[in-house]
């Protein structure tokens, strides 16, 4: 994610960002460019070369706008609403991480340092976990190998790793339990954290897995090619060859505003502007380490 000072406007007017979607725009910018300038030819110069008449109107144009400019506020704001229940998923984890912790700290006697360690590791593996579960497969480099290292294999043999470790964490609490080492004050406790976990993980798979339905973006984008692929035909007359600029410009805000929209609204990725995912586990991951270690 871009970190900024949204006050420093020329540092953001000028920011290395726009010409990264430039780039990518660059191919259907030319197009555009080439296209128009042959509707610019053929009724400005062909056409009075042959004496016919074409009476271009805005009208329809203006009017379209106006539509097209409701869809793309509510695109943007979709997609941004998925964006920022991401991040609110993320903040829900970092909250239940330090609570857990905490508990945990407060009921393991600290001459106990094995079962600290041992959840300390897990807790952090669970993120880890989560975080790369939502990328599309866990990196087995980034977690933190138990005392127990059969558990890494264990959890090698099961798709979803996530659940596994929540699992895992769920049958110490309750080995604890039976140890008398734990009360049952304690266990229901922590079973609310518990339980946030796997709701926080299944929330965030809920955004991952549930596109913006597909009729909605199919017409979305056929109405923006569309606008743009008639737009010469609407200033041709009135605008001369200064028409390609004019259309070169309306495409590049128009399909910007749909390029960001589809950036964000799958926040768990490693685009530019996706959820710091990365920082925030490795910050979990010392948050707990200070708590329980």
């Amino acid at each position: 994610m871009v970190m900024y000072n949204p006050k420093q406007w020329f540092s953001l007017i000028f920011h290395a960002y726009s010409r990264r979607v430039m780039k990518r725009l660059m191919p259907v910018m030319i197009f555009m460019a080439v296209y128009t300038a042959i509707t610019c030819y053929v009724f400005i110069d062909y056409l009075k070369l042959h004496k016919a008449e074409f009476q271009p109107t805005v009208t329809m144009h203006s009017l379209l706008g106006i539509v097209l400019g409701l869809f793309l506020v509510f695109r943007t704001n979709t997609a941004y609403d998925r964006w920022w229940e991401g991040r609110r998923l993320w903040g829900g984890m970092v909250n239940s991480t330090r609570n857990f912790a905490m508990k945990l700290n407060a009921y393991i006697s600290k001459e106990n340092h094995e079962d600290r360690d041992w959840f300390y590791k897990m807790i952090s593996n669970f993120v880890f976990a989560a975080k790369e579960n939502l990328r599309g497969g866990v990196q087995f480099a980034e977690l933190d190998p138990p005392p127990d290292e059969s558990l890494i294999n264990d959890l090698k043999k099961y798709k979803h790793k996530p659940n596994r470790i929540a699992a895992l964490m769920y049958h110490k609490v309750n080995e604890l339990y039976n140890k008398q080492k734990f009360t049952g004050d304690h266990l229901i406790n922590l079973d609310k954290e518990l339980k946030d976990f796997i709701d926080i993980v299944g929330a965030c798979e809920r955004i991952k897995y549930t596109p913006i339905p597909y009729s909605y973006m199919m017409y979305v984008k056929k109405f923006i090619f569309i606008y743009i692929i008639t737009l010469p035909f609407g200033f041709v007359t009135l605008s001369g060859y200064s028409t390609i600029l004019i259309v070169v410009l309306i495409s590049y805000i128009l399909l910007s505003v749909e390029l960001i929209a589809e950036e964000i609204e799958d926040p768990f990725g490693r685009d530019i502007n996706d959820l710091p995912l990365d920082e925030l586990a490795v910050k979990i991951r010392d948050n707990v380490r200070e708590i329980l270690l």
